[in-house]
Protein backbone atom coordinates (compact mmCIF):
# COMPACT_ATOMS: atom_id res chain seq x y z
CA UNK A 1 0.00 0.00 0.00
CA UNK A 2 1.07 3.47 -0.59
CA UNK A 3 0.96 6.48 1.92
CA UNK A 4 2.04 9.66 2.93
CA UNK A 5 1.87 11.94 5.51
CA UNK A 6 0.82 15.44 6.44
CA UNK A 7 2.65 17.07 9.46
CA UNK A 8 1.60 20.34 11.43
CA UNK A 9 5.54 21.13 11.20
CA UNK A 10 5.88 21.77 14.57
CA UNK A 11 9.20 19.48 16.37
CA UNK A 12 6.59 17.35 17.76
CA UNK A 13 4.64 16.25 14.35
CA UNK A 14 7.58 16.11 12.29
CA UNK A 15 9.14 13.47 14.96
CA UNK A 16 6.27 11.47 14.38
CA UNK A 17 6.43 11.59 11.15
CA UNK A 18 9.71 10.69 10.61
CA UNK A 19 9.05 7.26 12.88
CA UNK A 20 6.28 6.42 11.06
CA UNK A 21 7.39 7.04 7.64
CA UNK A 22 10.72 4.59 8.64
CA UNK A 23 8.37 2.06 10.31
CA UNK A 24 5.92 1.71 8.11
CA UNK A 25 8.49 1.30 5.03
CA UNK A 26 10.34 -1.39 7.20
CA UNK A 27 6.90 -2.97 6.50
CA UNK A 28 7.76 -2.92 2.92
CA UNK A 29 4.81 0.09 2.50
CA UNK A 30 5.60 2.97 -0.32
CA UNK A 31 5.80 6.28 0.78
CA UNK A 32 3.89 8.06 -2.46
CA UNK A 33 2.94 11.48 -1.98
CA UNK A 34 1.25 11.92 -5.48
CA UNK A 35 -0.57 8.75 -5.05
CA UNK A 36 -1.86 7.41 -1.52
CA UNK A 37 -4.10 5.07 -0.99
CA UNK A 38 -3.63 6.53 3.01
CA UNK A 39 -2.81 9.81 3.97
CA UNK A 40 -1.63 10.20 7.78
CA UNK A 41 -2.36 14.00 8.97
CA UNK A 42 -0.01 14.83 11.82
CA UNK A 43 -1.33 17.70 13.73
CA UNK A 44 -4.80 19.18 14.73
CA UNK A 45 -7.83 19.78 12.68
CA UNK A 46 -6.52 22.44 10.43
CA UNK A 47 -3.75 20.07 9.54
CA UNK A 48 -6.65 16.82 8.42
CA UNK A 49 -8.32 20.37 6.56
CA UNK A 50 -4.68 20.34 4.83
CA UNK A 51 -4.58 17.16 4.16
CA UNK A 52 -7.66 16.73 2.45
CA UNK A 53 -7.35 19.79 0.10
CA UNK A 54 -3.95 18.73 -0.58
CA UNK A 55 -5.36 14.76 -2.10
CA UNK A 56 -8.98 16.43 -2.85
CA UNK A 57 -8.57 15.31 -6.19
CA UNK A 58 -8.39 11.65 -5.40
CA UNK A 59 -10.40 11.32 -2.59
CA UNK A 60 -11.99 8.44 -4.55
CA UNK A 61 -9.14 6.02 -4.10
CA UNK A 62 -7.24 7.89 -0.76
CA UNK A 63 -8.35 7.38 2.78
CA UNK A 64 -7.34 9.70 5.65
CA UNK A 65 -6.82 9.15 9.26
CA UNK A 66 -5.32 11.56 11.78
CA UNK A 67 -2.68 11.35 15.14
CA UNK A 68 -3.33 14.48 17.32
CA UNK A 69 -0.83 16.51 17.89
CA UNK A 70 -2.94 19.99 18.31
CA UNK A 71 -4.94 21.97 20.11
CA UNK A 72 -8.22 20.31 18.59
CA UNK A 73 -8.42 16.89 17.17
CA UNK A 74 -12.40 16.41 16.30
CA UNK A 75 -10.73 14.61 13.37
CA UNK A 76 -7.73 12.52 14.86
CA UNK A 77 -8.59 9.01 16.14
CA UNK A 78 -4.80 8.30 17.45
CA UNK A 79 -2.68 10.33 20.12
CA UNK A 80 1.30 10.07 19.80
CA UNK A 81 1.20 7.61 22.80
CA UNK A 82 -0.93 5.07 20.67
CA UNK A 83 1.90 5.92 17.17
CA UNK A 84 3.35 2.20 17.77
CA UNK A 85 0.20 0.68 17.84
CA UNK A 86 -0.98 2.42 14.78
CA UNK A 87 1.44 1.99 12.76
CA UNK A 88 1.67 -2.02 13.22
CA UNK A 89 -2.73 -1.78 12.57
CA UNK A 90 -1.63 0.09 9.05
CA UNK A 91 0.85 -2.68 8.60
CA UNK A 92 -0.64 -5.90 9.50
CA UNK A 93 -4.45 -5.26 9.15
CA UNK A 94 -6.42 -3.83 6.31
CA UNK A 95 -8.66 -0.84 7.41
CA UNK A 96 -12.60 -0.22 7.79
CA UNK A 97 -13.66 2.68 5.76
CA UNK A 98 -16.15 5.42 6.24
CA UNK A 99 -17.76 7.67 4.11
CA UNK A 100 -18.57 11.29 5.77
CA UNK A 101 -20.39 14.06 3.07
CA UNK A 102 -18.65 16.82 1.43
CA UNK A 103 -20.26 20.24 0.60
CA UNK A 104 -20.11 21.52 -2.92
CA UNK A 105 -19.81 25.20 -3.56
CA UNK A 106 -20.28 26.55 -7.16
CA UNK A 107 -19.52 30.15 -7.90
CA UNK A 108 -21.05 31.22 -11.17
CA UNK A 109 -19.74 35.11 -12.31
CA UNK A 110 -21.92 37.69 -13.91
CA UNK A 111 -20.08 37.39 -17.10
CA UNK A 112 -20.16 33.67 -17.69
CA UNK A 113 -16.86 31.83 -18.42
CA UNK A 114 -15.23 29.11 -16.11
CA UNK A 115 -17.31 28.52 -13.16
CA UNK A 116 -15.23 27.90 -9.71
CA UNK A 117 -15.94 24.46 -8.22
CA UNK A 118 -14.95 23.87 -4.63
CA UNK A 119 -15.46 20.63 -2.27
CA UNK A 120 -15.31 21.73 1.69
CA UNK A 121 -14.35 19.47 4.21
CA UNK A 122 -16.21 21.77 6.89
CA UNK A 123 -17.73 24.39 5.74
CA UNK A 124 -17.79 27.42 3.54
CA UNK A 125 -18.59 31.13 4.35
CA UNK A 126 -19.31 33.90 2.76
CA UNK A 127 -18.75 37.54 4.08
CA UNK A 128 -18.31 41.35 2.58
CA UNK A 129 -15.79 43.83 4.08
CA UNK A 130 -17.98 46.20 2.13
CA UNK A 131 -21.06 46.62 4.75
CA UNK A 132 -23.53 43.12 4.77
CA UNK A 133 -24.30 41.02 2.52
CA UNK A 134 -27.41 40.68 0.59
CA UNK A 135 -28.72 37.69 -1.22
CA UNK A 136 -31.96 36.38 -2.66
CA UNK A 137 -31.60 32.73 -0.79
CA UNK A 138 -33.11 30.33 -3.61
CA UNK A 139 -33.83 26.19 -2.53
CA UNK A 140 -35.06 23.89 -5.21
CA UNK A 141 -35.02 26.55 -7.12
CA UNK A 142 -38.13 28.33 -5.61
CA UNK A 143 -37.33 31.86 -3.70
CA UNK A 144 -37.27 31.25 0.33
CA UNK A 145 -35.95 35.09 1.62
CA UNK A 146 -33.73 37.83 1.33
CA UNK A 147 -30.88 37.83 3.69
CA UNK A 148 -29.10 40.78 4.71
CA UNK A 149 -26.41 40.70 7.54
CA UNK A 150 -22.76 39.68 8.26
CA UNK A 151 -22.82 36.34 6.31
CA UNK A 152 -23.62 33.12 6.04
CA UNK A 153 -22.53 29.49 6.78
CA UNK A 154 -22.84 26.51 4.91
CA UNK A 155 -21.38 23.43 6.48
CA UNK A 156 -21.29 19.66 6.65
CA UNK A 157 -22.60 17.31 9.23
CA UNK A 158 -18.41 16.52 10.42
CA UNK A 159 -18.80 20.73 10.11
CA UNK A 160 -21.62 21.26 11.77
CA UNK A 161 -19.26 21.24 15.05
CA UNK A 162 -16.58 23.25 13.79
CA UNK A 163 -17.83 27.18 12.67
CA UNK A 164 -21.54 26.09 12.88
CA UNK A 165 -21.95 25.71 16.27
CA UNK A 166 -20.66 28.61 17.41
CA UNK A 167 -23.11 30.33 15.09
CA UNK A 168 -25.48 28.41 17.34
CA UNK A 169 -26.33 25.90 14.64
CA UNK A 170 -27.21 22.51 15.44
CA UNK A 171 -24.86 19.34 15.18
CA UNK A 172 -25.53 17.01 12.62
CA UNK A 173 -24.71 13.26 12.64
CA UNK A 174 -22.94 12.55 9.36
CA UNK A 175 -24.46 9.50 8.09
CA UNK A 176 -27.48 11.75 7.29
CA UNK A 177 -26.23 13.18 3.70
CA UNK A 178 -27.26 17.15 4.43
CA UNK A 179 -26.01 20.48 4.70
CA UNK A 180 -26.78 23.42 7.33
CA UNK A 181 -27.33 26.97 6.60
CA UNK A 182 -26.77 28.94 9.23
CA UNK A 183 -27.22 32.98 9.56
CA UNK A 184 -24.46 35.44 11.06
CA UNK A 185 -26.14 38.13 12.89
CA UNK A 186 -28.88 38.53 10.29
CA UNK A 187 -30.87 41.38 10.17
CA UNK A 188 -35.12 41.75 10.67
CA UNK A 189 -37.22 44.64 9.92
CA UNK A 190 -40.07 45.85 7.68
CA UNK A 191 -37.79 44.91 4.73
CA UNK A 192 -35.59 42.15 5.24
CA UNK A 193 -37.00 39.08 6.96
CA UNK A 194 -35.40 35.97 7.14
CA UNK A 195 -36.56 32.57 8.92
CA UNK A 196 -33.78 32.72 12.23
CA UNK A 197 -32.77 29.51 12.57
CA UNK A 198 -30.25 27.22 10.95
CA UNK A 199 -31.64 25.33 7.76
CA UNK A 200 -31.16 21.89 7.29
CA UNK A 201 -31.10 20.62 3.36
CA UNK A 202 -31.05 17.16 1.79
CA UNK A 203 -28.86 15.75 -0.91
CA UNK A 204 -31.41 16.12 -3.23
CA UNK A 205 -31.95 19.89 -2.46
CA UNK A 206 -29.56 22.60 -3.86
CA UNK A 207 -29.17 25.96 -2.13
CA UNK A 208 -29.01 29.29 -4.67
CA UNK A 209 -27.38 32.53 -3.38
CA UNK A 210 -28.29 35.56 -5.43
CA UNK A 211 -26.35 38.54 -4.47
CA UNK A 212 -28.86 41.56 -4.38
CA UNK A 213 -26.00 44.33 -3.80
CA UNK A 214 -23.08 43.89 -6.80
CA UNK A 215 -20.01 44.21 -4.26
CA UNK A 216 -17.14 41.78 -3.37
CA UNK A 217 -17.19 38.77 -1.37
CA UNK A 218 -14.66 37.19 1.17
CA UNK A 219 -15.57 33.51 0.55
CA UNK A 220 -13.76 30.87 2.44
CA UNK A 221 -14.01 27.21 2.07
CA UNK A 222 -12.90 25.61 5.21
CA UNK A 223 -9.68 27.60 5.97
CA UNK A 224 -8.99 28.88 2.42
CA UNK A 225 -10.11 32.39 1.83
CA UNK A 226 -10.60 34.34 -1.99
CA UNK A 227 -12.17 37.44 -2.76
CA UNK A 228 -14.56 37.30 -5.77
CA UNK A 229 -15.93 40.36 -7.50
CA UNK A 230 -19.11 40.40 -10.16
CA UNK A 231 -20.50 37.31 -8.22
CA UNK A 232 -23.92 36.19 -10.29
CA UNK A 233 -24.41 33.38 -7.57
CA UNK A 234 -23.27 30.74 -5.17
CA UNK A 235 -24.45 27.36 -5.31
CA UNK A 236 -24.54 24.84 -2.24
CA UNK A 237 -25.54 21.09 -2.27
CA UNK A 238 -23.83 17.91 -1.16
CA UNK A 239 -21.59 16.67 -2.99
CA UNK A 240 -21.33 13.51 -5.29
CA UNK A 241 -18.09 12.87 -3.71
CA UNK A 242 -17.55 11.48 -0.28
CA UNK A 243 -14.85 11.83 2.48
CA UNK A 244 -13.15 8.26 2.75
CA UNK A 245 -11.68 8.31 6.80
CA UNK A 246 -9.43 4.94 7.59
CA UNK A 247 -10.54 3.26 10.42
CA UNK A 248 -8.68 0.47 12.80
CA UNK A 249 -11.00 0.71 15.51
CA UNK A 250 -14.74 1.93 16.53
CA UNK A 251 -14.53 5.78 17.31
CA UNK A 252 -18.69 7.15 17.41
CA UNK A 253 -19.49 10.16 16.02
CA UNK A 254 -21.14 11.05 19.40
CA UNK A 255 -18.27 10.15 21.18
CA UNK A 256 -16.39 12.82 19.50
CA UNK A 257 -18.58 15.30 19.75
CA UNK A 258 -18.54 14.60 23.88
CA UNK A 259 -14.88 14.07 24.10
CA UNK A 260 -14.30 17.65 22.64
CA UNK A 261 -17.39 19.73 24.00
CA UNK A 262 -18.84 17.98 27.26
CA UNK A 263 -15.98 15.37 28.75
CA UNK A 264 -13.77 16.95 31.56
CA UNK A 265 -11.84 14.18 32.97
CA UNK A 266 -10.37 16.38 36.05
CA UNK A 267 -13.86 17.15 37.09
CA UNK A 268 -14.70 15.80 40.35
CA UNK A 269 -18.27 15.06 41.63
Amino acid sequence: MKFAIVSKGDERSNKIKATMRQYLTDFDLEYDEDDPGLVISVGGDGTFLEAFHRYVNCIDSTAFIGVHTGHLGFYADWVPDEVEKLIIEIAKTPFQVVEYPLLEVIIRGQNGGKEDRFLALNEATIKTTEGSVVFDVEIKGDHFETFRGDGLCISTPSGSTAYNKALGGGIIHPSLEAIQLTEMASINNRVFRTIGSPLILPKHHTCLLKPIVDRSFLITIDHFTQNYTNVKSIQCRVAKERVRFARFRPFPFWDRVRDSFVADDDKEF
